[in-house]
């Protein structure tokens, strides 16, 4: 018998308007642990929103969001990454004048406790969050094949790299799950291909995934299971043969780049 997986991210009935435009009506999902979870749709299909519900940038006008089984609904992003929910955005938020490292270094502070003046004055606490934060961050590095890169400016790398940075200062919260919306926009396609390897990979390595992206080819070649969104609406949800196939998706997505014969491949 296979063994039940937990569900790590629960959402039920979530609502999210702005003034009259119903951003996500009734959307439902669950994300279990070890999922690599797409959520799809066209531009404007409500996806950033949702996600943004899900991890406390926005409380839902209606519904609710469970996090392994607690309500989390409308917490704060701090403490939905005390909660060990990392995430990034759609566009890069690297600071590309300090190094890799440095980069990475600054996901570590949700676990440090010195404050402005035990860094002005490098106190003990102040040294041994340094020490910290430098070893942990180079674990990161290492164990995701950066680590030659620790001493680059971000800045310098390639954008596809510079995404991967993203992820590892993601990882530094050590999340249950990690959230990335349209980590492939903007790149072209040999890193769009290293990026779904980067992602099965870390995948591999225990991390639970869910992925936002408008492109269709990416998602069915990196995810598992796929929720569809169109006009803020689930239209339709399962695997990725199923999702391929369904009249639906196959509308929502009519004129906008989905060849069904090529999905797949």
């Amino acid at each position: 018998m296979a063994e039940r997986k937990t569900t790590l991210l629960e959402a039920k009935g979530v609502c999210m308007y702005f003034g009259g435009l119903k951003a996500v009506e009734e959307v439902d999902m669950q994300i279990k642990q070890g999922d690599i979870f797409g959520i799809i749709g066209p531009n404007g299909a409500g996806k950033t929103t949702f996600f943004n519900v899900c991890t406390g940038i926005y409380p839902p006008t209606k519904g609710k969001i469970f996090f392994e089984g607690q309500d989390i609904t409308g917490v704060s992003p701090e403490k939905a990454a005390q909660l060990r929910i990392a995430r990034t955005f759609q566009n890069l938020q690297l600071f590309k004048f300090m190094t890799v490292l440095d980069n990475v270094k600054i996901g570590c502070h949700i676990k440090t406790k010195s404050n402005l003046l035990d860094a002005i004055v490098h106190t003990k606490q102040y040294k041994q969050d340094e020490e910290y934060t430098t070893e942990k961050s180079l674990d990161i590095l290492r164990s995701i094949g950066l680590h030659e890169y620790r001493d680059a400016k971000a800045g310098n790398l390639s954008y596809g790299m510079q995404r991967k940075v993203e992820i590892a200062r993601a990882l530094a919260l050590d999340p249950k799950i990690l959230l990335l919306d349209e980590p492939a926009a903007g790149m072209n396609p040999q890193e769009t291909k290293s990026l779904m390897e980067f992602i099965k990979m870390l995948n591999q390595d225990g991390y639970t995934i869910a992925v936002i992206e408008h492109d269709m080819k990416f998602v069915m070649n990196s995810c598992n299971h796929i929720l569809v969104l169109n006009f803020g609406k689930k239209i339709f949800e399962g695997s990725p043969d199923q999702v391929k196939v369904n009249q639906e998706v196959q509308s929502a997505y009519f004129g906008r780049g989905l060849v069904a014969g090529e999905a797949l491949k």
